[in-house]
């Protein structure tokens, strides 16, 4: 019995130094014996390939009416009677849009068209008077004095009832503007006043435009007059529509803005079926110059300095770093000069952790 507590001791002993060293070797088997540095990194490359790039021009515009006219009162004040129509409606020139209660006005014409007509019978009375006095002159029965005294008083009423049918013309233009017409066929904009309101010389009630025919309006910088001649092809899109047309430059100032040193141009934009949406915003794209062939990659592929591009490139496992001329940008693209090569495989991803000659891991994203 006295033997078997050292047995027991010794392979307990023998125990823990076997599980001991089965930890350690387990421990030094996970330790990695490579260089990090000398491991491939993963990268995500893509085919460069052939395309053609055309140089262009992009240009902000705002798409205004052919006509705008904000209608209310010019010369009389008073209280609105109706507003016969309401935004969208179509108007023909002389449609009736708002009246005024303009009764007063009314019968301050009428007071005016009597006194005319007052006026007019005074004048023929001393017009016929005049004529007789005339006679009686020509046989000596009134002196010469008289006789002018009875010409000058009917000159003073030829006079008189001029400057009241000039007050007569007044008061009928201020009849006139108690009945708001529309000055041309188009579309209500907009209706700011409602019956009831009460409205001076100036106020606008309703806004009327014409869009039979669109203006797109935009600035170009002043390094682009060339650029913007008259009767050059551009391509328009839509914000509020999404549609894309094709037109040309209608016309181009002379001259640039003393401010901001740019030169306004206008496009006339044809639209019978008044589908496009006035004072909203279109984009103008103009190709300049002829295409040339180009490679094309994705633009997270390129470090651009100026018009310079830094692109890594993969040579089996190995990255080279490469400089190329840069033809210019669009959609997500950059577009290099031929000196790359169609098919080169360019990195997209992980291109922060290289350096020339760095191996890689490379896997290759669909394009």
């Amino acid at each position: 019995m006295k033997h078997v507590v050292p047995v027991v001791v010794a392979a307990a002993v023998i125990g823990v130094l076997a599980l001991g060293g089965f930890m350690v070797w387990r421990a030094d088997s996970r330790t990695n014996k490579i260089a990090l540095a000398s491991a491939p990194k993963p990268v995500t490359v893509i085919a460069a390939k052939a395309s053609s790039y055309r140089a262009s021009r992009t240009y902000i515009g705002t798409l205004a009416p052919w006509t705008e006219a904000k209608i209310g009162p010019q010369l009389v004040s008073a209280y609105v009677d109706t507003v016969l129509v309401r935004p969208g409606a179509i108007v023909k020139r002389g449609d009736v849009l708002a009246t005024l209660d303009c009764r007063n006005t009314n019968a301050a014409s009428q007071a005016v068209a009597m006194t005319a007509r007052a006026v007019d019978a005074r004048r023929q009375a001393l017009a016929h008077e005049s004529a007789r006095v005339q006679g009686l002159l020509d046989g000596g029965f009134v002196s010469q004095n008289e006789a002018e005294q009875k010409a000058s008083a009917s000159a003073a009423e030829d006079a008189q009832l001029l400057a009241t049918k000039a007050k007569l013309l007044g008061s009928t233009l201020e009849m006139n503007d108690c009945i708001l017409r529309a000055p041309f066929d188009g579309e209500v904009a907009s209706r700011t006043i409602d019956p009831g309101a009460y409205v001076r010389p100036g106020t606008a009630m309703v806004s009327l435009v014409d869009r039979s025919t669109v203006r797109l309006s935009s600035d170009a910088p002043e390094n682009d007059f060339a650029v913007i001649t008259p009767g050059t092809k551009v391509t328009i899109r839509i914000f509020a529509t999404g549609k894309e047309l094709v037109g040309a430059i209608t016309r181009r100032t002379p001259s640039a803005d003393p401010g901001t040193r740019t030169v306004h141009f206008e496009i006339d934009i044809p639209d019978p079926k008044r589908e496009i949406p006035v004072n909203t915003t279109g984009e103008i794209r103009i190709e300049v110059g002829e295409p040339l062939a180009a490679t094309e990659i994705p633009l997270a592929a390129a470090t651009i300095r100026g018009t310079k591009a830094l692109v890594f490139i993969v040579d089996g496992d190995v990255t080279h770093l490469r400089t190329c001329a840069v033809q210019g940008e669009g959609g997500g693209s950059v577009f290099l000069e031929s000196s790359l090569a169609p098919g080169t495989l360019v990195v997209t991803e992980g291109r922060a952790l290289l350096a020339e000659g760095d191996r890689v891991d490379a896997k290759q994203a669909p394009r």
